[in-house]
């Protein structure tokens, strides 16, 4: 990554673009792209909020669904324990392309995750995007080390953010068709999805699915964070976390440039007083219980969507917004752990049934291995009496044997006994 683009090793993400006559000049040199990316909008985004009531629900293979993002260049042996213990089956990992020296490293990484499936995140800097012949060059290198060891490939991400390395749709629409003609000439089997757009910024999502550029994506990848809005379920200008999802949805469905596959690359909240590890600023940080509470709920309401094929927890090792502080050469496990373990434990191998919604009190009904499970949480303080067919455990796994439970932001799991 050459100047001025420098990457934050503490984040995990690049600094931000401090050369503004550079920004600039490239923000004028994408002026038409940028125009068309708000004619598109404007055209596709009233009539996909139309359709939203119309898309059918699919069936979602719950083993699929449940990722986690790892780093295989931070702490690797713990990683591989960690991953051992909480028994996920779909990883996602980033490799840098100012990095490929370290292709070698990643693929003997891989070995110890021949169980599992793996989604490739291609992360690109200034000098691909601009040198497309450098870009294919790359990945053909990258697809013919790992061809054999990948199952979803992610071309680019943040595509919306100049300090990741786009000015322009334009430019990100030209990356991934460098890869889907490679994919064309010499790969035809690899699965390649995009286009990475993070945050409620769907006028850039709009471009991507609907140009005249001649590419098809396998699937729809998106970082769809919600954390600036606090809980999963507040709103962003009238969208909660779930209308979010089902708009995403419908523009995947009418897009003629993809399959109907939606991938959640990206998701998390900023944990507080780990600056300067946390990616954002510490007003949009929240305690540690909070966070394990608001990405259970997350993944929950996603789950119910029954849109999301994949949705990663971005991701195991990381101070700021992870599952592990690994600071001071001490590993810490923050409650988010335990509880990510717990909501793999009881919901995969499940048949998703319904969400019901009063008020604010949220049940989340499942098949379970022929029983019903359901999942309770409500935002106002609640109680549910405990019958003698429940079985009842805690957000983190704890078994509860109260009569009266108090529901509040921390799902608990109730089994209905037959």
């Amino acid at each position: 990554m050459k100047k001025p683009y420098m990457w934050d090793n503490y984040s995990d993400q690049p600094y931000p673009i401090k050369d503004k006559n550079y920004k600039k000049k490239m923000r004028q040199k994408s002026l038409i792209s940028i125009l068309k990316t708000i004619t598109i909008a404007l055209l596709v985004l009233p009539f996909s909020l139309i359709m939203m009531p119309f898309i059918k629900n699919r069936k979602i293979d719950t083993n699929s669904f449940f990722c986690l993002g790892i780093d295989y260049q931070r702490e690797p042996k713990k990683t591989i324990e960690f991953v051992k213990e909480l028994e996920v089956e779909h990883i996602l990992i980033r490799l840098k392309l100012w990095e490929m020296s370290s292709l070698n490293e990643l693929k003997k990484f891989l070995n110890n995750f021949k169980d599992k499936k793996i989604i490739l995140k291609i992360m690109q800097d200034r000098e691909n995007v601009e040198d497309l012949n450098l870009f294919k060059k790359n990945l053909d290198i990258i697809f013919s080390t790992l061809n054999d060891q990948i199952n979803i490939y992610e071309i680019g991400t943040t595509i919306n953010r100049a300090k990741w390395g786009f000015f322009s749709v334009g430019e990100y629409n030209a990356f991934f068709k460098t890869a889907y003609d490679l994919k064309k000439e010499k790969y035809p089997s690899l699965t390649l999805i995009g286009s990475g757009v993070i945050d409620f910024e769907y006028h850039f999502t709009a471009h991507t699915l609907f140009n005249l550029c001649k590419y098809k994506y396998d699937g729809v990848s998106a970082l769809l964070y919600v954390d600036r809005r606090g809980a999963p379920e507040n709103m962003q200008i009238g969208f909660s976390a779930s209308d979010k999802i089902a708009l995403l949805a419908s523009m995947t469905w009418l897009s003629p440039k993809t399959k109907q596959k939606l991938h959640l690359t990206e998701v998390n909240w900023p944990i507080s007083d780990t600056a300067p590890f946390a990616p954002t600023s510490e007003k949009e940080c929240v305690d540690t219980q909070s966070y394990a509470d608001f990405m259970l709920r997350y993944y929950l309401l996603a789950l119910a969507s029954q849109q999301v094929d994949t949705m990663s927890w971005h991701q195991l090792i990381a101070p700021g917004y992870g599952l592990v502080d690994n600071r001071k050469n001490n590993m810490k496990i923050y409650p988010a752990f335990e509880t990510y373990k717990t909501m793999l434990k009881h919901l995969k191998d499940t048949q998703f049934l319904r969400l019901d919604i009063n008020k604010k009190y949220y049940i989340f009904q499942a098949l379970s291995r022929d029983r019903l499970l359901q999942v309770h949480w409500s935002l106002e303080t609640a109680e549910l009496k405990r019958e003698e067919y429940f079985e009842v455990y805690s957000r983190d796994g704890i078994k509860i044997e109260d009569k009266i439970i108090k529901i509040g932001s921390s799902p608990i799991y109730v089994y209905v006994n037959n």
